[in-house]
């Protein structure tokens, strides 16, 4: 039996390349073993046959934002749990070829609140980090939420102009009736709890909400538990 090597020690072999520049190809996407990419330089090889692909190039991967859906009731960690190539959005109109190290080191900020589903922003990027993190007070985050009880007259006049609350006072705050039964709110920054005190201020009860938007950057229609890449055009 043939003896097993790396496969970055084959292609340093097939190219002469440098170990690191191996790597930088395989965890590129750029190698395939008997015709299939492999992204893992540890990957063990005999006698399959090993080959670049054209356009092959040494370069790190670009450090890429996710936008993911989560299902409400997941912790951080079970929502990162849901990123695969298998999950990404089948409309995602993003021209990125899903790579492995896409799903490494991803930060977020801006948490959900309590409860919530919806729009969570995950990245590899400094700069998008930065962006969310020193403009958090800036960036308005909409979320459509599920209601019960019965609105108090002139509720919604009530939250624009603020609210008296035991113990204080809620500032104005952008809401509107979607439909029936939920309702839009526009806020910057929303502290936990903030949204279900301000729909309790008016004689409602909230039932599920889910975060739609993050500046200028919405949820469209993806679908809970998929996740798409943030465009090179969209900006929060």
């Amino acid at each position: 039996m043939t003896d097993s090597i790396r496969l970055s020690k084959r292609i340093i072999e097939l190219t002469g390349c440098s170990r690191r520049e191996a790597e930088l190809y395989i965890e590129g996407g750029w190698v395939t073993v008997d015709g299939e990419v492999v992204e893992l330089p540890q990957f063990p090889v005999t006698d399959q046959a090993v080959a670049l692909l054209p356009g092959a190039a040494p370069e790190p991967l670009e450090p890429c934002t996710l936008l993911l859906n989560q299902p409400a009731g997941l912790r951080l960690e079970q929502a990162q749990r849901l990123l695969s190539p298998e999950s990404r959005w089948s409309e995602d109109r993003a021209e990125v070829r899903v790579r492995r190290g896409h799903f490494f080191r991803l930060d977020t900020a801006l948490p959900l609140q309590p409860g919530a589903s919806g729009l969570l922003v995950l990245t590899q990027d400094w700069r998008t980090l930065r962006k969310l993190n020193e403009d958090a007070r800036k960036l308005e985050q909409e979320y459509v939420v599920e209601v019960g009880g019965t609105l108090v007259d002139g509720g919604l006049d009530k939250l624009k102009r603020g609210v008296r609350v035991k113990g204080g006072e809620l500032p104005p705050v952008k809401a509107s009736w979607q439909n029936e039964t939920h309702l839009r709110f526009a806020l910057k920054n929303p502290r936990a709890g903030l949204i279900a005190e301000y729909c309790q201020a008016v004689g409602l009860k909230v039932l599920g909400m889910k975060r739609i938007r993050i500046g200028g950057v919405p949820m469209g229609k993806l679908p809970g538990g998929q996740w798409r890449y943030l465009g090179q055009a969209e900006r929060f």
